[in-house]
């Protein structure tokens, strides 16, 4: 399964969780509002998107409508809280995607 995170500037949070996935999915993360943001292109790619807000979902819908309608996107709730691979993350991160695993 390719699953895309998206997150403000793909620094900490959906950085992290490409990381942490990669040895379960084919995963890629992208940003919305940094100098290279998420492109249809990586949208397209992924059978699910994980977005960490849902304002983020909800930019998404504004920039990609078309492909928005078509895609599964799962909001994980979690906030920009954290810096890249703190454990704090790694452990929320986990127990998010365990209680999405029966979508996965």
């Amino acid at each position: 399964m390719k699953v895309l995170f998206i997150c403000n500037q793909n620094k900490n949070r959906s950085k992290t969780a490409e990381e942490l996935f990669r040895d379960k999915f084919e995963t890629k993360s992208a940003g919305l509002f940094n100098k290279s943001p998420v492109r249809e292109k990586e949208l397209s790619w992924a059978d699910v998107v994980m977005v960490m807000e849902e304002e983020q979902r909800e930019e998404l819908a504004k920039r990609f409508p078309k492909i928005y309608l078509q895609k599964r996107i799962l909001n994980l709730d979690i906030p920009d809280i954290y810096s890249h691979d703190d454990p704090h993350l790694v452990n929320v991160l986990k127990a998010k995607i365990k209680d999405y695993s029966h979508l996965l």
